[in-house]
Parts: structure tokens; C-alpha cells; sequence
């Protein structure tokens, strides 16, 4: 009997945006690149994202329950599940459904839980989403918040600056929500000399990391910031961790190798002066990521 499910795939559930370099258009060349059958579920199709003064948004939830229905008579499986923004508690809902229906003991959830950023939410997400968000993430196998999104999913008050040992009682707080693994991205980290110093604009003295925890303990990952925020950067981030994932790669391993890439994009960026809305021009640094002679995936 014909099988659709003979090469390792990702179901990425997110919106589909035609400019500005974020959701699936980042996550389809790099999951792709990195050797696995990108499928999208799209959430909505916008012609650019929100922080462009106006766009077209054609919001799809109530065709994404039909659109799944098809792969259902397909009998698709996949080895890993990502999801990023979802718009409504509506699609969190239908989302919960779609990972009992397409994954098995061995797939791979990675839930971006997009809810805000600089300690606040989005003005689009309501209290009702963040505790159905707060539901979604007790499913995943990992979820990669920012600080604010942590700080929301854990009922822990934003701070600018954290200890490393004031994040690994965060990260303690996500993973008794249920996943098994959690990286908390962008943290400002005061109170040690890692001689990466962030700069006066941000938060005072610290360094930049991510702060990465599985059953084996917290680690702390820095970095030196490359730039200035771009939209679509923690998108680009999460699109590696889950190929990674499914590839077999550890997760220390893949934060490293995720922040490298996004500052190595920034600094392109930087160079051909792109503006900050356009996004990361990561497409000609694409094949640094790419599988090597048909493994599991570039290290």
C-alpha cells in the first residue's frame, strides 16, 4: 500500500506572510535545507506582517479544520510538529486537536508560544489565549518563549536583567508545565563577568543568552549581539531548533548553532543595509545549514 510517510517531515503551523521575511517563509527554505519535507498549515496569509503601517490579512481558521481533513484521508504522520503565532484561542484549539491527530510516540513538538516581547503581550492576545497557550505548551516536547513569554506562561514578574540562577528557576517553572525541554531566548544576564558585555541601551551591564534546560539541568548559552532587532529573527531560531530536533541533534548543540546563524544573518543584513522590517537576509548563508552527505543534519 502506497505511504506518504516515507521521508522525515515537519508540519509547521503559522502564517503565511508574502513580505518582510517571518513565519513560514522563514521556516519553509530552512527546514527544507536542513534535509526534511516542510508541510504548512497556514494560519492566515498576510501580504506583509503587522509592523508595516498597513497589509492585507485574510485570516484562515475557519478553513484550517477542512484543510487538515485532507491530510487525515492522506493518513500523514509526521516526525515533528512546530508551531509559531496563532491568532485566536480558536486555532490554539484546533492546533491541540491536530497533535493528537498527526503525531506519534516519536514526534518532535516544538511550540514557539508567540505572546509578546519587551515584557508586555501583544496588543492582539487576549487573557483567554494566554491561558490556553498556557494549556498548549503542557503538550510540547519543546517550547522556545523569550523572557516576556516565560514571565507570562509562568505568572513570574518581567525583569530586565536576570541571574543565572533566577533563570534556571524559570526554566524549572516551564518544565514542570509538562515539556520536556525549554530555551528561553534573548535574556539580559547581570551578575558575572562573561566578558560579553551587553550594550549601555539594553538593561545596564549583563550579557546576552539563552538559557537552555532538559532533565539533565539548566546551561546558559551566550552570545554577542550582532545588531539591532529584526523581525523574523526568532522565527529563523525556532525553524532550526525544530529540524535539529528532528534530526537527532542535541540541544545545547542546536541553540548555539541557531543564535550563530541569526547574528551572522543580522550582520548581513546590516551590511546591505536592509531595513529592520524587511527581515533577516539569511537566503545566501542558507547553505551553511544544509545536510551533509545525506546526514542527519549539518553540525
Amino acid at each position: 500500500m502506497e505511504s506518504h510517510n516515507n521521508q522525515k517531515k515537519i508540519a509547521v503551523v503559522n502564517d503565511l506572510t508574502g513580505f518582510g521575511r517571518c513565519a513560514l517563509t522563514v521556516a519553509i527554505p530552512v527546514i527544507s535545507v536542513m534535509g526534511l519535507a516542510c508541510c504548512p498549515v497556514p494560519t492566515s496569509i498576510l501580504s506583509n506582517h503587522t509592523a508595516f503601517e498597513s497589509c492585507f490579512i485574510d485570516d484562515y481558521t475557519d478553513k484550517m479544520e477542512r484543510y487538515i481533513r485532507e491530510w487525515e484521508k492522506l493518513g500523514l504522520k509526521f516526525n515533528g510538529i512546530y508551531t509559531g503565532f496563532l491568532g485566536s484561542e480558536a486555532q490554539i484549539d484546533i492546533v491541540r486537536h491536530f497533535f493528537k491527530t498527526f503525531s506519534s510516540e516519536d514526534t518532535v513538538l516544538v511550540i514557539d508560544p508567540v505572546m509578546g516581547d519587551h515584557g508586555r503581550t501583544y496588543r492582539t492576545y487576549t487573557q483567554p489565549m494566554c491561558q490556553a497557550m498556557k494549556k498548549l505548551v503542557t503538550l510540547g516536547n519543546i517550547i522556545t518563549p523569550n523572557v516576556t513569554e516565560a514571565c507570562i506562561l509562568t505568572d513570574t514578574p518581567y525583569q530586565e536583567v536576570w541571574t543565572e540562577q533566577e533563570l534556571y528557576t524559570l526554566a524549572s517553572k516551564l518544565l514542570s508545565m509538562g515539556p520536556e525541554k525549554a530555551v528561553i531566548t534573548g535574556a539580559v544576564v547581570g551578575g558575572h563577568d562573561f566578558g560579553v558585555k551587553a550594550p549601555e541601551a539594553n538593561a545596564g551591564d549583563g550579557v546576552y543568552g539563552n538559557y537552555c534546560m532538559d532533565a539533565r539541568g539548566g546551561q546558559l548559552i551566550t552570545y554577542t549581539l550582532a545588531g539591532a532587532s529584526r523581525c523574523g529573527t526568532g522565527d529563523l531560531f525556532a525553524s532550526i531548533i525544530a529540524a535539529d530536533a528532528v534530526n537527532g541533534v542535541s540541544l545545547d548543540v542546536s541553540v548555539k548553532k541557531a543564535a550563530d546563524f541569526v547574528a551572522k544573518a543580522i550582520r548581513l543584513s546590516a551590511q546591505m543595509e536592509i531595513p529592520s522590517t524587511d527581515g533577516v537576509s539569511f537566503e545566501p548563508l542558507l547553505w551553511e545549514l544544509a545536510v551533509k552527505d545525506g546526514g542527519e543534519g549539518a553540525e
